[in-house]
């Protein structure tokens, strides 16, 4: 399959970086180089800012909410037509396996599908005032929206943010993560053939620190969307605050699954584990601890000792359970952490086994199940993002909101049990964006608005309410007597 060029999407056309520098894409699953994107700048997002501020001015500027839905639904249609492709890079790209690259392009088309038909739904509203007024409101979009996207999601990330914000009629810089940037420039390509106005869409690829850096910092860019770790989050609301832009925080988790003794372990022992181990562990809202009620919580931890032993990791397009990690420097992280763990004494329940036809040079770890862990240690408090699962038991619905609502992160929680009183007793006390009850995840739910509270970021992405993050509401009072 054709790789795309190592360039810029910038007003309508695919150029060279400023300074002709490219980066190297390394396959996880092998170690090796087999492409190259383009290094941008400061001057190349300077270039895009530009053409985004252009394309405001023209066509797109003029285009009707209708006439915007239609280009995103052809988008949309683009996108099931090239999944193949989008699914072979996705996954040689982030190291994902297959399938769950192919999943990742259904959710990209359908986050544009829903966007396209959203554009025209966007309503404002009358407001009853003092005699003599009418007064309405209505939404405008910001102007030039950046996109920082990450590694670990680019088409869904990508697909949810820019989507919304271009329903909404904005014109969209994109920056992608510098070690998983193909789909993204595929993803321009379609735009492009969709119909979509030169500069309404452009994508700087290049190092965080460079191009990132310039995006989130940028004067000309009235709002900022960013999906990362919490640490470079931080950074960018500084730099975005500078301008007194509105910025979306999509930052890490540490999301628990609290199962209760009345719970159906059958219906949930497949989400306990598919929720810790999907993209290797590598997702912002990984269940990645489980709460277990005492009187269960031996039966529960040997039924998942024997799912992850079960685990087997292998290259991306092996399409195992689980695939490479995205790099050398995060492998040997979570090698670190879960060593640390071991050498703190948590009892190492299980672990999966790497496939004995992986490439050597590979990026790959064993998924680990550890338990019982003190809720107070790091194994527990800190964000893995790795295939790695805590077991914590707890005694009581007091003691399991606690120790669900004990870290820094508040992103997404998941409830496991029979008594529907206590399903929303726990949901209402829970710290999180997203409750999930007898499920976890939803099957990714682009209808269902997503974001976090505390260190797990703030703005609403997904759903009607991504909508919102993207415009701006005008007020308009009219006196008529």
């Amino acid at each position: 399959m054709q790789l795309p060029a190592p360039r810029l999407l910038i007003g309508g056309d695919w150029i060279d970086a400023a300074e002709r520098e490219t980066i190297p894409v390394i396959d996880p699953s092998t170690g090796e180089t087999f492409g190259a994107i383009a290094r941008g700048k400061d001057a190349d997002v300077d270039r895009a800012v530009a053409a985004a501020r252009k394309a405001l001015s023209g066509l797109w500027g003029a285009m009707t909410a209708i006439e915007r839905g239609r280009i995103l639904h052809h988008l949309s249609s683009l996108i099931e037509r090239e999944a193949d492709r989008l699914a072979h890079f996705e996954a040689r790209d982030v190291g994902k396996p297959l399938a769950q690259a192919r999943a990742d392009v259904t959710a990209c088309a359908r986050y544009f599908e829903y966007y396209g038909g959203a554009a025209d739904k966007l309503h404002g509203e009358t407001i009853p005032f003092q005699a003599g007024y009418a007064v309405l409101t209505w939404y405008e979009p910001h102007g030039v929206t950046g996109h920082i996207v990450p590694w670990n999601y680019p088409l869904q990330i990508m697909g949810r943010s820019v989507a919304a914000a271009l329903a909404v009629g904005n014109a969209c810089v994109v920056k992608p993560g510098e070690d998983a940037s193909l789909t993204a420039l595929i993803l321009g390509e379609l735009a492009l053939e969709a119909g979509l106005p030169e500069g309404v869409l452009n994508i700087v690829t290049g190092f965080g620190e460079e191009a990132g850096a310039a995006l989130a910092g940028h004067p000309g860019v009235n709002h900022v969307s960013f999906t990362g770790s919490v640490e470079v989050g931080a950074l960018v609301q500084q730099a975005a605050g500078r301008n007194v832009v509105p910025v979306t925080l999509e930052l890490g988790g540490k999301s628990p699954q609290i199962v209760f003794a009345d719970a159906d372990l059958e219906a949930a022992l497949p989400f306990l584990v598919r929720a810790s181990i999907q993209n290797a562990g590598q997702t912002c809202s990984a269940g990645s601890r489980v709460l277990i009620e005492r009187p269960i919580f031996d039966q529960v931890a040997t039924a998942l000792a024997e799912r992850f032993r079960a685990l087997r990791v292998g290259s991306a397009l092996s399409n195992l359970d689980i695939g490479p990690i995205i790099n050398q420097r995060q492998r040997d992280r979570i090698a670190g952490i879960v060593e640390e763990a071991a050498q703190a004494g948590a009892p190492l329940l299980a672990e999966g086994e790497i496939s004995p036809d992986t490439p050597g040079g590979g990026f790959y770890v064993h998924p680990a199940l550890f338990g019982p862990v003190d809720p107070a240690c790091d194994l527990a408090q800190r964000e893995v993002f790795g295939p790695v699962l805590a077991l914590i038991p707890f005694e009581g619905e007091d003691e399991a909101v606690r120790i669900a609502n004990g870290v820094e992160y508040g992103l997404v929680a998941g409830i496991w049990t029979r008594d529907g009183g206590r399903q929303l007793r726990i949901a209402r006390r829970l710290r999180a964006g997203q409750v999930f009850v007898n499920n976890f995840g939803a099957a990714g739910g682009v209808e269902l608005p997503f974001g976090g509270v505390g260190k797990s970021g703030h703005g609403r992405e997904k759903g009607f309410e991504g909508l919102y993050g993207f415009a701006s509401l005008k007020t308009v009072a009219i006196k008529y007597e």
